[in-house]
């Protein structure tokens, strides 16, 4: 890999292991590109309730503060940029951005790990009914409608249990207006390292029939999976044997 935007920290309560150490693993695997990308924190009306899988709101200059100290350090070595991995809640997107631009971050990706939102929805592998993932669907585009996510991460977390001829409906739907967006769709390696429901190989024949540009994405959360030789390996098979458009240049 010679970029990755999903990179972690351990700031985000399921991760592990230094800032540097990822910066330090990226120069090492040959990594012209590393994004830093946490789950953002996130500013909600009860200001009680703390989301278990971010960092906390008053993390946030810390983090951008971390990211930008190593960013000058190694700026000889490989390029590093301030990101965040963000949920689209259309309640709350507007005062979101307007908090986190605080730190003047590089991108946003979409990770979509509910519809509607955290405090009153299922986290979405667990949704169940077919009007909630057409609504899931739905909220994603709008979301990437704002043209403020550089790309989609795990597109395809939602899905797998829904009958067949709701999720080749509801995939297409997604492809096709990521597609008219321009908005790349991530192969997402930790789920294809640990075996998990994505990526759904249904997902991306569908997305090399529609034509959608396709990214790699590490979602390290240890500095080790900065770069995965095997999963890349398991991922380019994959590109090969469904006839996928990757994008094999930074696109930042």
């Amino acid at each position: 890999m010679l970029f990755n935007y999903h990179t972690h920290t351990k700031r985000c309560r399921h991760a592990s292991g230094e800032d540097r150490e990822y910066v330090e693993q990226a120069i090492e695997k040959g990594i012209q590109v590393l994004g830093f990308s946490d789950h953002a924190p996130y500013l909600f009306p009860n200001k009680n309730y703390y989301s278990s899988f971010r960092m906390f709101t008053d993390e946030l200059e810390e983090y951008a503060d971390s990211v930008r100290s190593l960013q000058k350090e190694y700026a000889s070595d490989i390029r590093i940029l301030c990101g965040f991995e963000l949920e689209y809640y259309p309640k709350f997107h507007e005062e979101e951005k307007k908090f986190l631009s605080k730190v003047k971050p590089d991108y946003y990706i979409m990770g979509q790990h509910f519809s509607g939102n955290e405090i009153d929805s299922p986290y979405v592998p667990y949704m169940e009914g077919n009007d909630n993932l057409t609504a899931y669907i739905s909220q994603i585009l709008e979301g990437l409608k704002t043209g403020d996510f550089l790309y989609l991460a795990h597109p395809d977390l939602a899905g797998y249990h829904y009958p067949e001829e709701v999720i080749q409906r509801e995939y297409k739907r997604l492809c096709e207006g990521a597609k008219a967006l321009n908005i790349p769709l991530e192969i997402n390696f930790l789920g294809l390292r640990t075996g998990r429901h994505y990526p759904d190989r249904r997902f991306f024949k569908i997305a090399a029939e529609v034509g959608n540009p396709i990214i790699f994405g590490a979602d390290a959360h240890e500095p080790c999976y900065v770069c995965h030789e095997a999963t890349e390996k398991e991922a380019l098979q994959w590109v090969k044997d469904l006839g996928l458009q990757l994008i094999d240049k930074p696109i930042l």
